[in-house]
């Protein structure tokens, strides 16, 4: 599968577990949900590369000199950013779920008290 087609498809997948959102609410984390397709499988990609190169270069004849290879510093740069968007839309689902379940609370109180 191309690039193109494995972001819109990571896409498809965060936008089936929003999709309880209301469209305007969707709307307004759509490009979010793109970055973060975007960013997924752009460390899958990076995983791939660093499994042939690793992460750092080990002098052949002294293993106390060690560089880092640009990709590992993108890879964690990437990674983080990856995390705190998931960590955001995380937060949203949990924050609907609490809303959700305080509107429930309120008709069970309410139900009590005509009973």
């Amino acid at each position: 599968m191309d690039r193109k087609a494995e972001i819109e498809k990571e896409y498809q997948n965060l936008r089936q577990i929003f999709s309880i959102l209301e469209q305007n609410e969707f709307n307004l984390i759509s490009g979010l949900l793109e970055e973060t397709a975007y960013q997924k499988v752009t460390l899958c990609e990076m995983r791939e590369i660093m499994s042939e190169t690793g992460m750092i270069l080990i002098h052949p004849h002294d293993n106390t000199k060690q560089k880092a290879l640009p990709i590992a510093n993108e890879y964690r740069r990437t990674a983080n950013i990856y995390a705190l968007n998931i960590k955001q839309l995380y937060s949203l689902l949990h924050k609907l779920d609490d809303e959700q379940q305080d509107a429930f609370d309120e008709w069970l109180k309410e139900s009590d008290n005509y009973a």
